[in-house]
């Protein structure tokens, strides 16, 4: 039989009380006589998609008490605040100082102390009596004064409340643990209540099609059919209709903040809901929030492997989930009201979604064997086998009817824990364990199987010493591929003392043309689909591309490299093509997301503290971070931070401020997301200082900057192609080639910037991002570097067939007869073939060539869609030591295009 929750003892916080749910009864306008009206309907631009949203749960606007409003009626005001209400800050230079020096420069107390005096000073001195804050208290007052996103921490304690051993307690027994948490349903509320989100909702269950196709396609997490279905299960209750179903995401995982002063660790649970569209999500804002630590108990190493202790710990971590949960199960059950971003109120219906979690998490949630998958039945020496899906009802009836020997030998369960889904409607932690990118796919089939395999199979197949020659000339080939926005650089290859995961992400992105040719074609040719929209036709490839992964990887067997493939994270691939018809596109759901929300709730917190008693002060630190962030969206809404802080204090003194200084483009990073609405789907433009003097200010000039004698005649070439659009270059007659001529002043750029919708991509809110696409000759005071782009040329075409590869030699820019061209100097590339390469799923390039000299053209900046990633094609050849990374554009006759770059990349390079 399943073992009791452990007993909580009394609180010293106690948690606030679960809600009033209210009958709202017969309220409101709703016709529920034609489930199906009105629940269709085009989305996007074009009317190229279009979606079917749930009949029943279609998120109806309703009053604060729950009645339902008529059709299009507005919402109330968001804020009755007025427009120069800076409360609890004084004025905008308050609120900006505070929110500058406590979230994005992390100054310590001291430090604000510092600053402040020497403010102070300057003021004094300017012969004004005021200060901005006295000291650093000043400021933490202020900022904890702000009602908005308080959500105040709570604790509760728990402890081993079982049968006791004749021979007396043991030591962990006696032990209490503290848990902390901040009420989920708080929380929850805030997330809907976030204007930022309000045009980056779903609000209800929808399929979405192809209007010309009728093909499905996945991609934010309500398009998946767990939702839809669950929306199916709630409806069944007519109290429910016109409410909005709000998914509960949950995730976790143990973090290490120093190992060198003592392995400080701790255990974060986090929040998110699965309204909030996956680049939301991505883009690592407030959409996901902690909401508690977890407690992680220790005893002597005498106890720490005994079945007791361990079940102890596992069943702990169950029943503070429940405990922490709690709050949320009244409204999972009948409405309640709550105020969204967009200035409605809707009744909502909450429920537990997906659970983002590794392997390790997974065995301890599902409360199974490790080697067993967490999905299915398989058994843990041949996972591969097909098997039937685990679900809760099976395993509730497995432990009524087995002893536990069998649960464990048979079926991989410990059938004395109680997963904490059994406490809540409509939850099996089976079905809600969702896909892992980064620990399933890039950490566990990519860095801990097939490096670690293409390196036993190199020393069994070459012996110790050419294997490791071999393996340096791998690193070299790493080291030598050109830099790329985004992409870490690995100068020494792939030697580690530790992988992180963006370790492993960066190096799969360059891995496969770094092996090419000292491992066999087939190991080549794994890849595998990774797209924000997945489509049935994705959904094939991915099965396909499984389907080679298991047929190819047969040569590390045969080659005696590995004994065996049941492995739980490769076998995870196994269940990708459903959970991604259930949760729709997997990257919304990756534990990179949890992860990278372990340096703003964690990590940062804690090297902000004393060390002593830190979890106290990091829940503060993020208590704070998370007032100030409910702050800055309040202030924006209301129109309050438009221009600088500067700017707005000079127009309210009736000054004209002068432009603001342009940062150096050798030191801005190379790409960056943008917290803004979608707007084009790439654009690129000059960097918006010259260089001036430094650099060439003439046609002639330039020419001889770059050593190419014909510079003018590709400017007069450009010129004719941008007067004369609709003509035939070849039909030109000499007399108008003769005429756009340019001896005048040009402005030379060392860099553009391009802004693309990528939303496969970490990105900002809008799946913005903006990109620089650097041709410096001297980057950071180096080499030379000039990136390579993707040229549309064919606007009809898809993908590759619509593009060619360039490399860009200099950016300038001149005005002719009143028109401002903005140009680069290009390289140009050739593709080979019309098809990808076979091994490695990339298109081909090569140098292009003019009578046996480099094609060299002048093109406009508005044909650049964004930056390529070229990898050379290194062969069998070693890589010569002196060959560094930026040589290899000059030196090299054939490049993969690095499809692999990025996600955008892999979506246009097809």
């Amino acid at each position: 039989m399943n073992v009791k929750h452990p007993t909580f003892l009394t609180p010293p916080h106690s948690p606030s009380l679960a809600p009033d749910i209210t009958d709202f009864g017969d309220t409101g306008p709703m016709d529920d006589e034609d489930p199906l009206q009105s629940t269709a309907e085009f989305v996007g631009t074009g009317d190229r998609l279009y979606r079917n949203y749930h009949p029943f749960l279609s998120a109806h606007p309703c009053d604060p008490d729950g009645a339902f409003l008529p059709p299009g009626a507005p919402p109330p005001p968001i804020t009755e605040k007025s427009p120069d209400d800076w409360t609890p800050y004084g004025s905008r230079v308050e609120f900006e100082l505070a929110d500058y020096l406590f979230t994005k420069n992390q100054t310590p107390a001291h430090s604000i102390d510092q600053l402040l005096n020497i403010w102070a000073a300057s003021l004094v001195q300017a012969g004004s009596k005021c200060t901005v804050f006295s000291d650093h208290r000043d400021l933490y007052k202020k900022i904890d004064n702000t009602p908005l996103g308080d959500v105040k921490w709570q604790s509760f304690s728990v402890k081993y409340t079982g049968a006791i051993p004749d021979e007396g307690a043991l030591p962990w027994m006696e032990d209490s643990h503290d848990v902390w948490f901040r009420d989920p349903r708080e929380v929850v509320r805030n997330m809907l209540a976030n204007p930022d989100f309000a045009t980056e909702m779903n609000l209800q269950p929808y399929r979405e099609f192809a209007t010309e196709s009728h093909e499905r396609q996945w991609k934010d997490f309500m398009s998946g059919d767990w939702s839809w279905a669950h929306a199916d299960k709630i409806s069944e209750d007519p109290d429910t209709h016109g409410s909005t179903f709000v998914p509960v995401i949950l995730g976790s995982d143990k973090t290490t903040v120093s190992v060198a002063t003592g392995q400080n660790n701790y255990y974060p649970l986090y929040a998110s809901i699965g309204n909030v569209q996956n680049n939301v999500c991505r883009a690592h804002r407030n959409a996901v929030a902690v909401i508690g630590f977890l407690a992680m108990p220790k005893t002597t190493k005498e106890h720490t492997e005994t079945p007791g202790f361990r079940n102890f710990r596992r069943q702990l971590f169950h029943s503070s989930l429940s405990f922490i949960l709690k709050n949320l199960k009244p409204a999972m059950m009948k409405p309640e009201v709550a105020r969204f971003g967009d200035g409605h109120y809707r009744r909502v219906i909450y429920g537990l979604g997906p659970y983002i979690a590794d392997y390790e998490e997974q065995v301890l949630l599902a409360c199974i064997l490790r080697n067993w998958c967490a999905k299915c039945l398989s058994r843990r020496g041949n996972l591969d086998e097909i098997n039937l899906c685990r679900s809760r009802s099976h395993t509730d009836a497995l432990i009524e009817e087995c002893d536990s020997g069998t649960l464990k030998s048979e079926y991989g369960l410990v059938g004395e824990l109680v997963p904490f889904t059994n406490d809540f409607p409509r939850a099996d932690i089976h079905e809600l364990l969702a896909p892992d990118i980064l620990h399933q796919l890039i950490k566990g089939a990519y860095k801990d199987h097939l490096v670690e395999w293409v390196e036993k199979y190199l020393l069994q197949t070459h012996g110790k010493k050419q294997a490791n020659i071999i393996l340096d000339d791998i690193d070299r080939r790493i080291a030598a591929v050109p830099p790329f926005p985004g992409l870490r650089r690995f100068p020494q290859g792939r030697h580690f003392k530790q992988w992180t995961g963006d370790d492993s992400k960066a190096l799969m992105k360059v891995y496969l043309p770094a092996i090419e040719g000292y491992v066999p074609v087939d190991v080549v040719s794994v890849t595998l689909v990774h797209r924000n929209v997945i489509t049935e036709k994705s959904l094939s490839e991915i099965e396909d591309a499984l389907t080679r992964f298991h047929t190819y990887r047969e040569v590390f067997k045969t080659t005696g490299v590995v004994t065996t493939f049941s492995l739980p994270r490769q076998h995870s691939m196994s269940h990708y093509v459903h959970l991604i018809r259930l949760f729709g596109a997997p990257n919304g759901l990756c534990s990179s997301i949890t992860e990278s929300k372990h340096i703003k709730a964690v990590k940062e917190p804690w090297r902000r503290s004393s060390r002593f008693k830190a979890l106290g002060q990091m829940l503060l630190v993020n208590q704070r971070l998370d007032k100030l962030a409910a702050s800055r969206v309040d202030f924006r809404v209301r129109g309050m931070l438009a221009g600088t802080c500067l700017s707005a204090v000079l127009a309210s003194l009736g000054i004209m401020p002068k432009s603001a200084s342009v940062p150096d483009a050798d030191v801005i990073a190379d790409s960056e997301d943008i917290d803004k609405p979608t707007s084009v789907l790439a654009h690129v433009e000059l960097a918006r200082t010259s260089q001036g003097r430094k650099r060439a200010q003439s046609v002639h000039a330039l020419a001889n900057e770059l050593d190419i004698p014909h510079l003018a005649d590709l400017v007069s070439q450009f010129l004719v192609g941008q007067l004369y659009p609709d003509m035939d270059p070849t039909e030109v007659p000499d007399s108008l080639i003769d005429c756009p001529r340019f001896d005048g002043k040009i402005r030379v750029f060392n860099s553009a910037v391009s802004v693309f919708f990528a939303p496969s991509d970490l990105s900002g809110i809008g799946g913005m991002k903006r990109e620089y696409i650097r041709v410096s000759p001297k980057w950071r005071s180096g080499h030379a570097r000039k990136d390579c782009v993707f040229v549309i040329t064919d606007p009809n075409a898809h993908g590759m067939q619509g593009m060619d590869i360039a490399q860009v030699l200099t950016f300038f820019s001149f005005r002719l007869r009143g028109v401002y061209y903005p140009c680069a100097v290009v390289r140009w590339f050739n593709r080979v073939g019309n098809t990808p390469d076979d091994d490695t799923g990339m298109w081909m390039v090569e140098p292009s060539s003019v009578d046996h000299h480099a094609h060299f053209a002048v093109i406009h900046v508005d044909t650049i869609f964004r930056s390529a990633h070229l990898i050379p094609v290194y062969g069998t050849d070693m890589l010569p030591l002196t060959i560094k990374s930026h040589h290899v554009l000059d030196i090299f006759t054939l490049f993969y295009v690095n499809k692999y770059a990025d996600h955008h990349a892999f979506e246009i390079a097809c």
